[in-house]
């Protein structure tokens, strides 16, 4: 009577198959791990099953239980929508997803990013990596324009003693502003050109505007 059924008994847990000696344990080297850079040796078992919640469709999953054959990390479990991916490349993508993690809360903390506020997916997604390719531009703009003997900018009666990002991006905006700032007037009309060291004092004060 009714639909036909799109799951069946629950499976038992997966915590259940730890102290199970039926359990078929299966010995790989993860190319990517915690603290080791070179792989490490682990023991998985791995399956397909099916995860539902009431009110949504059966989605299937696969499970990779992982044990560590040193006993120096506990039992973990990851889970994958795509069934396709074999157990060892869902455990390297898990694990580099915190080198990941940590780029953005370094970004957080050193370069002052915060959470987008756009609208549209599209443009939080273009953001955060417009941004971290302006930061690598500026960097590498900087390392041709400033050297480990170049003075920092900073006012009189603030002394650094090495250089900063706002250096760099100080660096920069005065190297595109005051080396272009005349060459797209129209050749037709008349102009009066501003002194040269008026120029260079502005860019110098507008280079580090906020």
């Amino acid at each position: 009577m009714g639909r036909p059924a799109q799951k069946g008994p629950a499976l038992p847990k997966l915590k259940t198959l730890l102290p199970n000696p039926a359990t078929n344990w299966t010995r790989i080297v993860a190319s990517a791990w915690y603290g080791h850079a070179d792989g490490k040796a682990l023991e998985i078992t791995s399956g397909i099953a099916l995860w539902y919640r009431p009110g949504t469709p059966v989605l299937p999953v696969r499970w990779v239980l992982v044990r560590d054959p040193d006993g120096k990390r506990d039992p973990q479990a990851f889970f994958s929508t795509d069934v396709s991916l074999e157990p060892a490349d869902i455990i390297a993508l898990y694990v580099r997803r915190w080198q990941i993690e940590v780029t953005f809360a370094e970004t957080r903390a050193h370069l002052g990013v915060e959470t987008q506020r756009q609208w549209t997916d599209n443009a939080i997604t273009r953001t955060t990596p417009a941004l971290l390719g302006l930061y690598s531009l500026v960097s590498l703009w900087t390392g041709d324009l400033l050297t480990s003997s170049s003075i920092p900018y900073a006012a009189a009666w603030y002394r650094k003693a090495s250089l900063t990002f706002s250096d760099a991006i100080g660096a920069v905006r005065l190297q595109l502003w005051v080396g272009d700032i005349n060459q797209h007037s129209p050749p037709n009309r008349e102009h009066q050109n501003i002194p040269l060291h008026r120029v260079i004092r502005m860019a110098q004060t507008l280079c580090f505007a906020a």
